[in-house]
């Protein structure tokens, strides 16, 4: 595990990247992940190039498994869908994946009782290591995942982490002057999931961080829905991640 987490790979940057993906991971992608089905032909490009750059990029093992085709395509998808309207973005907070054969505990363990955690951004020691449940990255992207993508969840925790904070207000991407606005948003919809009033995850309540991550699943996941909704919510979020996924729908 620790060779895993402190070894490092060279960082290839989504700029700096002509890579093309291999086309039993083209064929991953179409299959696998309804996001990518569908973008039009250009879009599709620049995702398989930016999808390219993560795997050359970033570590991606198993501990307890062996790392398949469609682990890598779901990860790196994962990566992407949350920040393809951002340009070339780069994690640069990430250096490794590490994929968990199950759910697994707050020590890492994956055997056992007491294991509820399906993803994992680390922190400490275990800064720039994600760690991901296998049948929580594939339930993401089956027919049955509703509203929740545990890994897309994780990267969100990433983009959000990227100005020195977790906090649910990702500064990068936020003008100062819509920080307040947001927040205010954010705790009106708290106010409602605790009153029973709203359809969104009430693991969202937990803090502006994680209410951050739960509506970003909601709104990668079921954008018509989420939109149809929770219209506020959807013209925020579309206005960080610059995207506005309900309209491919």
């Amino acid at each position: 595990m620790a060779w895993l987490i402190f070894r490092k790979r060279d960082s290839v940057k989504l700029s700096d990247s002509l890579l093309k993906l291999d086309k039993p991971l083209r064929s991953l992608l179409d299959s696998r992940v309804d996001y990518y089905h569908k973008l039009n032909r250009a879009e599709k490009k620049r995702f398989e190039s930016q999808i390219a750059a993560f795997l050359a990029g970033v570590n991606i093992e198993g501990v307890g498994t062996d790392i398949t085709d469609v682990d890598r395509v779901l990860i790196a998808s994962s990566a992407v869908i949350p920040v393809f309207g951002l340009g070339d973005w780069e994690y640069s907070n990430l250096t490794n994946v590490i994929l968990y054969p199950d759910t697994f505990d707050y020590n890492y363990q994956f055997e056992g009782n007491g294991r509820t955690v399906q993803g994992m951004v680390g922190t400490g020691y275990m800064n720039g290591q994600m760690i991901l449940s296998r049948p929580s990255l594939i339930k993401g992207f089956s027919p049955m995942s509703g509203k929740e993508n545990t890994a897309i969840h994780e990267f969100v925790h990433l983009v959000d982490k990227s100005d020195g904070a977790t906090d649910g207000v990702p500064e990068h991407l936020i003008p100062h002057e819509y920080a307040a606005p947001w927040l205010n948003l954010m705790h009106k919809e708290m106010h409602r999931i605790n009153a029973g009033r709203s359809d969104i995850n009430p693991y969202a309540t937990t803090n502006e961080a994680e209410f951050l991550a739960v509506a970003s699943e909601y709104f990668f996941e079921k954008p018509d829905q989420f939109k149809t909704k929770h219209p506020e919510l959807y013209d925020q979020l579309s206005s960080i991640f610059r995207q506005n996924p309900a309209k491919q729908v």
